[in-house]
């Protein structure tokens, strides 16, 4: 199963240009490390998450908390307002992945996120964003962006997934597949973040 795109969501009047970019995992999908990836254009999160909000919202419901690590985020409010409510937000130094953002929302439910860096180039952002909502993957959101820093040097720059897979005789264009992790490492996640 392919992960679900979401290019385009827009709330009602934003210019295309600044629609989310986020990638789900398929409903219905056996629980997984990572639900998906965002690739925010700014690491500005008080700019950032109410686009993001706006579209997750109606689909896991109401998003109330949000955990990032501060070493991707210069700057971490407390809370952000959006549509209708306010995003308390956390952060964990040593306890969550550098590379992801844990979502809960008002109803029983947690989610996690890969973040793909603002300036990454758009085939490998593509790349990463479908490996992380990929269920036949498990991987951490670290060890899918050393994966992606592997495969754009062995391939020589943001042709890297279309190299590896006409080499390894993958899926075409379009749909990033690689080797996934037969273990799993990473760094331990909290059950109940402790919030800021």
């Amino acid at each position: 199963m392919a992960a679900t795109i979401l290019p385009l969501m827009t709330p009602e009047g934003r210019d295309p240009a600044s629609a989310v970019r986020l990638s789900l995992a398929p409903v219905g999908s056996a629980p997984l490390l990572l639900d998906g990836a965002w690739w925010p254009r700014s690491r500005d999160l008080a700019a950032e998450l109410p686009a993001l909000t706006a579209v997750l919202d109606p689909l896991w419901g109401w998003i109330t908390r949000v955990t990032v690590n501060p070493a991707q985020w210069p700057v971490v409010p407390r809370k952000v307002p959006v549509a209708g409510h306010v995003v308390k937000v956390g952060w964990f130094r040593f306890e969550q992945d550098p590379h992801e953002l844990l979502l809960l929302s008002y109803h029983p439910g947690r989610w996690n996120l890969l973040v793909v860096p603002p300036s990454t180039p758009p085939a490998t952002a593509a790349w990463l964003m479908a490996a992380a909502g990929d269920p036949r993957r498990a991987a951490t959101a670290s060890r899918l962006m050393a994966d992606a820093a592997r495969l754009t040097a062995t391939a020589g720059g943001d042709r890297a997934g279309e190299a590896v897979r006409e080499s390894e005789g993958g899926p075409a264009a379009g749909v990033p597949d690689i080797p996934s992790q037969s273990r799993v490492t990473g760094t331990a996640r909290p059950d109940r973040p402790e919030w800021a």
